[in-house]
Parts: C-alpha cells; structure tokens; sequence
C-alpha cells in the first residue's frame, strides 16, 4: 500500500512539476482580478488525497479524490503521533512519515521552510478568527514549535507595502512572512471582516504558501491526471455530451473544503440547473473499500499524503499523512453524526 501510494504521489507530481503548469492552470482563477501578486515558482504545500478502494485482485488501491495546493495540519499530526505512543504501544518500526524522516528531520523541514532566518515575531500564521477554526488546534501546534504570531486578518496594519501589527505589549511589529491558512472559499463570504489588508494589495511580504497555488492546484487539475490511481473527470463546462452512466459521477464545486456542495445522485437535470458551470467539475465516483476493521463494521478510510517543497533542493517531498475515516455516504465527521470510530486520524507506515 504505502509503494502505491508513493507511486501515485509521483505520477500526480510529475504533472503538477511540468515546465508549463502555470500555462495549463491560468483558467483556474475564476476572474484576473483575483490573483495575488509575487507568486513563486513552486507551491509550497501540497495535500493529495485518497480513497482506499480495491483493485480486481482484490487488493488495496489508493484513488485520488481531491488535491490542494494549501497547507494542512502538519504540526497537529506531529503531536498526535507523540500522543498516540505515549498512550498505545505503536512499534518502533512504524512511523507516520512514509519517506522514513524522522521526527526531528521533519520538524527542521518545516522550520526551514517557513521561518528560515527570519526574526518569529516577524512570520504570522494567517487567518480569519483563527480561535473559531475547527483546525485551530494545530494553529496552537505551530505557535509553540516556531513561536510565530497567529493572527486574524482584521488586525494586520498595512502603511503604504509593509504591513503590520500590534504585539501584546501593544508595540508594532512588522510582516516579512506570511505563513497563509486562509481559505478563499470563506474570505469571500465574510463581507463582516474589516480590514486594511486585501490579499491582491502589492505589499512587501513573502508568501509561506502563496494563496495562488490554491487554484492552480486544485479539482481544476483533475481532468489533467490520467493513470490507475486517478478517477475520470471533466470541467464542467468542457463536456459536449454527458456520460451515459452519470449515475456513476459526482458533481463537486472546484474550490470548496469539507465536501461542501459536493452531490453524489447526479441527474441530467441537476447539471442543467448549474448556472456556473465553469465552477464545477464531473468526477467518475470512487467506491471506499470498508477496508479497516472496527467495533461493529468496517470502515471506509482517506489517505491525505502531506507533501512539502524545499526551498534548497527545489523538490517536493512527501513528508506526512492524515487518515479520515467514515461510515456514512461520505467522508467527514459531519456526515457520520451517528457513527462510531469515524474521524481523522494517522496512517503508520512500516519501515
């Protein structure tokens, strides 16, 4: 499973790392008007995730279901791994990093990345009402390994192209980086949120995952991907007839989180009520293999492999994982209210 899920992860990469990504993702901001300025050349953070099915022999196969080029919960994994050996005999032969890092190397990955040599007070972890998110445990996690500031969006300053914000002994202090946890899909329905600082503003920062990278990778690179492990899919708006057997697709908005809007019993009719179709993507469904024995019965599991690009290699590694497992017709612990032994957790690899 794991030299599956790396040779997935390959395979999807070297489409992502082709010479003229950029070119074949420029339709994937919605309007110009949204792009931010001072994109890299890389995305720094890249999650691809997968649902565990079974091949025609019977064995597990990961299939890909979304990818995101947007950072996850890489300092909570850390410390749920910590928990989960501190509570349960987890063998020291396995380890959640599937590229056999240790936890100091992985750490030091990520301290390099988004701090580098710059002062902590000066890199923020970036927000809206960080203290709400249902992540915000791991906002907490980076806080205390980096000892950078989390900060929610209405309270940076922003003088001509430097931005900045007020410390806790009331001093200003100005941005040289900022690490983004900001989720377009919510900023643009926060009308509520006051603020000096607009992320297409020209400033003098330096993205730690720039907010770009959010649409390029995204369900917009789906119908890009071939092979096993990738599941058909279509623009909506690119699909001249639709599949005969739609009752084997899913219909999904291409930028929202948590399987918002995302309906799984498409008919021709729904398709036809999309007033935005250049907003959504068909996708061939992928069929969960209740794969992990519980309690009562099986569970069905995602795999979210956590992948990272280094600045002083110029690659992308995979370097963590996530694990989310479901009961119910679909993937979150939302829609598995009245389920047990359901939620995220960790895949541990053997060495």
């Amino acid at each position: 499973m794991k030299k599956r899920l790396l040779e997935a992860c390959d395979e999807i990469m070297s489409v992502i790392q082709q010479p003229n990504f950029k070119e074949l993702t420029q339709a994937a901001f919605l309007k110009p008007e949204i792009m931010v300025p001072n994109e890299d050349d890389a995305a720094k953070f890249i999650q691809l995730d997968f649902g565990i099915c079974e091949d025609e022999n019977g064995e597990p196969i990961p299939k890909l279901i979304e990818l995101q080029g947007f950072p996850s919960l890489y300092f909570f994994q850390e410390l749920l791994d910590r928990k989960y050996r501190e509570h349960f005999d987890i063998p020291a032969s396995y380890s959640m990093y599937p590229n056999e890092l240790s936890t100091q190397e992985f750490i030091e990955l990520l301290r390099e990345e988004i701090l580098g040599d710059t002062n902590p007070k000066q890199v923020i972890l970036l927000e809206i009402k960080p203290e709400l998110q249902a992540t915000a445990i791991d906002f907490y996690a980076t806080e205390a390994f980096l000892g950078i500031k989390i900060l929610c969006i209405s309270d940076l300053k922003k003088r001509g192209k430097q931005l900045f914000y007020l410390d806790e002994n009331g001093k200003e202090i100005r941005v040289l980086k900022i690490y983004n946890r900001i989720i377009f899909d919510e900023l643009y329905q926060r009308d509520d949120i006051q603020r000096d600082f607009h992320f297409t503003d020209e400033v003098d920062v330096e993205w730690i995952g720039h907010p770009n990278w959010f649409f390029r990778i995204s369900k917009y690179v789906m119908p890009l991907l071939k092979g096993k492990y990738v599941p058909r899919s279509y623009l909506l708006d690119k699909i001249d007839r639709l599949p005969e057997d739609l009752e084997n697709y899913v219909l999904k908005p291409l930028y929202s989180f948590a399987g918002s809007g995302v309906q799984i019993n498409v008919t021709p009719q729904m398709i036809e009520a999309v007033t935005d179709k250049s907003n959504y993507i068909l996708q061939e469904k992928v069929k969960y293999h209740p794969i992990v024995e519980t309690m009562d019965v099986p569970s069905k599991c995602e795999i979210r492999m956590m992948l990272l690009h280094s600045k002083k290699t110029n690659k992308t590694r995979v370097v963590s994982n996530l694990m989310r497992m479901s009961k119910g017709e679909m993937i979150g612990v939302k829609y598995n209210k009245d389920k047990t032994w359901i939620g995220a957790s960790i895949g541990f690899f053997e060495d």
